[in-house]
């Protein structure tokens, strides 16, 4: 039987720290990457003015479906196409990722344990926290730099939707994980926790298994 594939989902509010944790962990565990704002629903049928309007910050606006069909064939053994996503049209690219199903998988995103059908599909759970002021100050910071947004235009979607819908959505799944990180330590605190915990739930799944 070949061994399975661990699925480890990243969860936690907008930079909080989900991506930093999940390269450093990738690197170490030779693991993929799926970012769920890859699977933000294409908006080609609105004006780029539309889209800017829209709430990016509530799961509805994630293709869910794709994402649980995505995550049931990679645990299935089966490889697949994940989309890329646009983020200063706010919409989807028409190029696509290959994702080979191998040894371990993080699931990077706000909602990653936001709905329960898929998680299910993962052998761990993490979740990583921040103040608000601290996750402001970084999300302005990456998307000036990464983005293309203005200042004025960050500031106004965090207060406007973001900090809201955190408390809405994203927080609230904090209960769904098995290990919750202060996104606010060093990097490598948090990477070596996380690594501690990953190894004893993958021993477990394996175990159970192998019975």
């Amino acid at each position: 039987m070949s061994s399975p594939l661990h699925i480890i989902a990243i969860a936690g509010p907008s930079c909080a720290g989900k991506g930093t944790l999940a390269a450093w962990l990738a690197t170490r565990l030779q693991a993929s990457i799926l970012p769920i704002d890859a699977y933000y629903r294409p908006l080609d049928h609105l004006t780029l003015e539309e889209r800017s309007h829209v709430n990016f910050d509530e799961p509805a606006s994630i293709d869910d479906d794709l994402l649980f069909h995505h995550l049931s064939c990679l645990r299935a053994g089966q490889p697949v196409d994940h989309p890329v996503y646009d983020f200063a049209r706010h919409t989807r690219k028409p190029e696509s990722v290959r994702l080979e199903p191998h040894g371990y998988l993080i699931v990077e995103g706000l909602f990653s344990l936001y709905w329960d059908a898929i998680r299910p599909l993962y052998c761990a759970g993490i979740y990583i926290e921040a103040s608000n002021p601290i996750c402001l100050d970084r999300r302005v910071f990456r998307d000036q730099r990464e983005r293309g947004r203005s200042e004025f235009s960050v500031r106004t979607q965090y207060h406007d939707t973001v900090e809201p819908m955190r408390c809405l959505y994203v927080e609230p799944t904090r209960q769904f994980a098995g290990l919750v990180l202060d996104g606010t330590r060093d990097i490598e605190s948090n990477g070596h926790l996380s690594l501690q915990f990953i190894s004893k739930i993958s021993t477990f799944s394996e175990s159970l298994i192998a019975k």
